[in-house]
């Protein structure tokens, strides 16, 4: 196997069972030197230390490889880099050296400045005509896309249950709907109804649990009906798996926990339609074409760019991604990430982005390179999606989706091919939203920053009244 350096692990480990260095090298049968130098990541595990670790102490072996430093580095690389820290930013090796020395302290760090932003995300939404109460609490939203941003938008558990029952009803794509509608009928006595838009002006999909009866609305397209009827199936089969992943989870919010396994039967309805190895050679074999995705797995634009954000298991990586999904006042709806860029959680993202000009051009993909404050760099593209209309007032619901990964990962993407990476004019400089934004000078800027104040000039008028 590759070098595999468990520092944080083992300590933490060793420290869990209240035992010394020398303590823990007699229990495994090598010196304390070198358990010294395991955890200080100055020699890399064996295989056979491994399976002595696992048997030892009791405790799975993916436990005690799992790179959880690496999530936390990419938080911590995002956190120092917030105009509010003027002055030297700490370097990579810092930020390391702190992660593999002080974790749990590095990890309330992070936390506090999760409240940080929260508070002044709430700040701007709420304004001050609301009084402090709740300013902390987290939305069920927020909580939820931490937990699956902490384990990279990929839960191993879920995608093997849905390879197993992929195995288990074999069949081709467009037989898919009949096999989910019959394994309902048949494992769960649970029947599948199509109703009018008219009988269901409030809901898409409706399940009884005490009728046993699933009723779709009318106004789903194909791809989402059978999405829809996945999703029920995981609720049903896989309803201790989800418990224990949100047990492990740490929410303890009644709604955050509702929301949490609103999303992991997504998430599981997401790998029965595209089992991972296949989507992931489909996606590599494309260049990352989605439109050619869609049609081979039969599913909709935007459920094929939210599975692209899943392809992050260990030995098996597809290019790692963040989604977002805008209404068109700017709300954010929807955000996965397995990236280090930073989604808001609130509506008013920078409309230097595509994500928002993609509604003067529905249907139409818009490729973008794009350039954050602290100077990190992103390929995006956004693109409309079609929502069920099921009255009047919906029949022009689109949404936004904007697909995004790190510069270094777009030259695997048909979309970037014919841009020049070297050429710096293709950059277009963007913020989180105008409130978070340090950027002097912006054309686009709506806000003062709350964190800074911006020079201003009674001599000059600038291209916005911010830009004196």
């Amino acid at each position: 196997m590759a070098k595999t350096f468990v520092g944080p692990q083992l300590r933490q480990l060793r420290r869990e069972r209240q035992q010394t260095q020398a303590e823990m090298a007699k229990a495994l049968g090598v010196s304390a030197g070198y358990v010294n130098l395991l955890e200080n990541n100055q020699r890399s595990l064996s295989v056979r230390l491994l399976m002595s670790l696992a048997d030892t102490y009791q405790v799975d072996w993916r436990d005690i490889i799992r790179d959880e430093g690496s999530n936390l580095l990419s938080h911590l690389r995002n956190v120092v880099r917030d105009p509010m820290f003027s002055g030297n930013v700490p370097d990579l090796q810092e930020l390391r050296a702190a992660i593999d020395h002080a974790p749990r302290l590095v990890e309330h760090f992070v936390a506090l400045y999760g409240i940080h932003r929260t508070t002044l995300e709430r700040i701007m939404r709420q304004g001050t005509a609301n009084g402090p109460e709740g300013l902390l609490a987290s939305s069920a939203e927020a909580v939820v896309h931490d937990f699956f941003r902490d384990n990279s938008n990929y839960f191993h558990g879920l995608e093997l249950a849905a390879e197993s029952l992929r195995r288990e009803e074999a069949c081709e794509t467009d037989d898919i709907y009949a096999v989910l509608k019959a394994r309902l009928a048949n494992a769960h006595g649970i029947a599948v109804r199509r109703r009018t838009a008219e009988d269901m002006t409030q809901a898409l999909r409706l399940y009884n649990r005490e009728e046993s009866v699933i009723h779709l609305s009318e106004a789903l397209d194909h791809c989402n009906q059978v999405f829809q009827l996945a999703h029920v199936l995981c609720l049903v089969e896989l309803q201790d798996q989800l418990n224990a992943l949100t047990a492990a989870s740490g929410i303890t919010n009644k709604t955050s926990l509702a929301r949490c396994h609103v999303e992991l039967a997504n998430y599981f309805a997401a790998a029965f339609l595209m089992p991972y190895e296949t989507f992931l050679r489909t996606a590599e074999d494309t260049a990352y074409d989605i439109d050619r995705i869609t049609a081979r797995f039969a599913v909709s634009f935007e459920q094929a760019c939210h599975r692209l954000t899943t392809m992050q298991r260990p030995g098996a990586q597809g290019v790692p991604f963040f989604f977002l999904r805008v209404d068109k006042a700017g709300n954010v709806t929807k955000r996965f990430n397995s990236t280090s860029f930073h989604l808001a959680e609130y509506g008013g993202s920078c409309p230097v982005w595509n994500i928002h000009m993609a509604f003067r051009t529905p249907g139409v993909i818009l490729p973008q390179f794009v350039e954050l404050p602290d100077g990190e760099r992103f390929f995006t593209i956004s693109r409309t999606a079609d929502r069920p209309a099921v009255n009047l007032e919906t029949q022009d619901h689109r949404l936004s989706v904007a697909l995004g990964c790190e510069l270094q990962h777009a030259s695997r993407l048909r979309y970037a091919a014919s841009f020049n990476f070297s050429d710096q004019r293709i950059f277009s400089k963007i913020g989180i939203n105008c409130h978070l934004c340090p950027r002097q000078a912006c054309s686009q800027r709506a806000h003062q920053p709350v964190f800074m104040e911006l020079p201003l000039d009674t001599a000059r008028r600038g291209n916005t009244r911010y830009e004196s």
